[in-house]
């Protein structure tokens, strides 16, 4: 528990620092979707672990000042994400993993906001390679669940990025 608060505080002085020093950059959070479970091959709901982490991730991200929030089409994405919105009173915007291009739309209409995405282990870190623009992250395992990344851009191909674990 304590790591847990030692992160989510050292997660939300950062994002509090990114909004002090540049009003004009967007703050993405991405993350993968939580554990899922075995009902459905296709489409599988989280499982009890998942919603744990479902839940972690709202605390986490609480006070965080999510502007929007993102998700795939899937049931386990959208589940990662449903305390936060409900929470926030915000509705979960889906969007086509398969392209990344979404994200210009996401820079010029949230510009100086923080935006949440909830994604894959083969999409999010292809996300953050696209907005850094550069690939400098590898598909996550399918057993890596905790990896939250952090990404300030000011334009797409010029941003940075902070990995924690949540």
């Amino acid at each position: 528990m304590k790591k847990f608060l030692l992160v989510a505080l050292f997660s939300l002085s950062f994002l509090g620092c990114i909004a002090q020093t540049n009003t004009e950059a967007t703050t993405f959070i991405l993350v993968r979707h939580a554990e899922k479970g075995t009902d459905d091959p296709r489409d599988p709901s989280l499982n009890e672990e998942g919603k744990l982490r479902a839940e972690k991730l709202h605390r986490m991200l609480s006070s965080a000042e999510v502007a929007a929030i993102y998700s795939s089409p899937y049931k386990r994405t959208r589940e990662t994400v449903v305390p936060l919105a409900s929470q926030l009173g915000l509705e979960i915007q889906e969007y086509n993993p398969s392209k990344n291009s979404f994200a210009d739309d996401i820079v010029k209409n949230y510009k100086g906001k923080t935006v949440l995405v909830s994604g894959h282990s083969n999409t999010v870190p292809g996300l953050a390679n696209y907005l850094l623009g550069e690939k400098k992250f590898e598909q996550l395992d399918e057993s890596e669940y905790s990896k939250i990344f952090i990404v300030t851009v000011n334009e797409i191909g010029k941003a940075s990025v902070m990995v924690l674990n949540y």
